[in-house]
């Protein structure tokens, strides 16, 4: 655990091993800042508003979307809002402080569930926690950027003689160096994670991504709320994505272990199964589509307008492309969405179709037409 790669650095960001979309421009953070405020009004503007980001990074994200809750503190004026920061890296939980409160912060007694707490630069109080068990219950919106491809997985390879599980082993022949190879018979995770009707030959499974899902999907069950997960991934249809990176490059995820960020794209197939129907799932659809739902092509037109030089507009510009092309993380990157089913169906819908008013749409997952 001590020499892990989260917790020894976590090298995000420029100088660091990758960047993330929040890192490369600030409108990101601002549309899922949007999106949350829209969901909350769609649900009818309950009192109280927790901000629950897993994995929060550098605290980025949560910065840009602290900028429009105090933008929007009109709309927000009745409403109770706090921030519950999940983060299990002590260097990463420091950089986060500095970052959204200016380093006020104080360590909580041991009899709470938080770790520490402070009060962000725009006065909403912050909360830091190890495991989203000790986040109060309450009406939560959940926020997963890039936190499901870090969590580990499972290497299955279909064979002659049945599933056999990858491991890691010590290669005879080279000290020091590590390699894959199949488990000589099945293991427990073969008998437990491959789903009956799988067809690839080549899986990747993370149980923990499972375990987090059905939480977030029990509390959203129970206290209304939703989850964004935005993450690079598939719908069930890749096989081998695990990879490693280290200073901007690929990097052999055997070699020098604890050093690189190892990575796996999330199966949003597996998410929405492991949601066992407690939630409604929306997606995966492609980072571009959703931006340009949120209205992301409005918001580069009036940062444009309103930034006076040339290298602004141009680092506008850049931070958009790299955003929303195709070949960038336009399509790479997706957003799946967990919400109460009654966001979706009105309840009584199947008794008296026609009574109830329709249903706002869902931003981002739906064209929004400006009015």
């Amino acid at each position: 655990p001590p020499q892990g790669y989260y917790t020894r650095r976590g090298g995000l960001g420029e100088s660091g091993d990758f960047i993330t979309s929040p890192e490369i421009s600030q409108v990101f953070g601002e549309l899922i800042g949007i999106w949350y405020i829209s969901e909350w009004m769609a649900m009818g503007k309950p009192n109280t508003f927790q901000l629950v980001e897993l994995g929060p990074g550098r605290g980025t994200l949560t910065e840009d979307i602290l900028r429009v809750f105090k933008q929007l503190a009109s709309v927000l004026s009745k409403c109770d809002v706090s921030v519950h920061l999940v983060e299990v890296s002590p260097k990463l939980s420091e950089i986060q402080a500095v970052m959204l409160t200016g380093g006020k912060v104080q360590p909580n007694p041991e009899d709470e569930s938080a770790y520490m707490k402070g009060i962000s630069k725009t006065g909403i109080p912050i909360f830091w926690y190890r495991d989203i068990q000790d986040v109060p219950p309450g009406y939560s919106f959940y926020l997963a950027h890039e936190f499901f491809d870090a969590l580990p997985i499972h290497k299955f390879q279909r064979t002659e003689r049945g599933w056999r599980e990858v491991l890691v082993d010590i290669d005879p022949e080279v000290p020091d160096q590590l390699r894959f190879v199949l488990s000589p018979s099945r293991t427990p995770a073969t008998q437990n994670f491959i789903q009956p009707e799988e067809t690839r030959d080549h899986v990747e499974v993370c149980p923990e991504a499972g375990v987090i899902v059905q939480r977030l999907a029990s509390r959203i069950e129970k206290d209304g709320g939703a989850a964004l997960v935005a993450d690079y991934g598939h719908d069930g249809t890749k096989t081998d994505t695990f990879r490693g990176f280290r200073n901007h490059k690929l990097h052999d995820v055997l070699s020098a272990p604890g050093t690189a960020d190892l990575t796996a794209d999330v199966d949003f197939s597996y998410l929405r199964k492991m949601a066992q129907g407690r939630a409604a799932t929306l997606g995966p659809i492609k980072q571009r589509e959703f931006l340009k739902n949120m209205g992301i092509d409005l918001r580069l037109q009036v940062l444009l307008q309103n930034s006076g030089d040339t290298a602004t507009r141009e680092q506008l510009l850049h931070s958009y492309d790299m955003l929303m092309n195709p070949e960038k993380m336009g399509d790479c990157f997706n957003f799946f969405a967990l919400l109460p089913h009654h966001r979706l169906v009105h309840p009584d819908k199947k008794d008296k179709p026609q009574s109830k008013s329709p249903l706002p749409p869902v931003a981002g997952f739906n064209e929004l037409l400006l009015k």
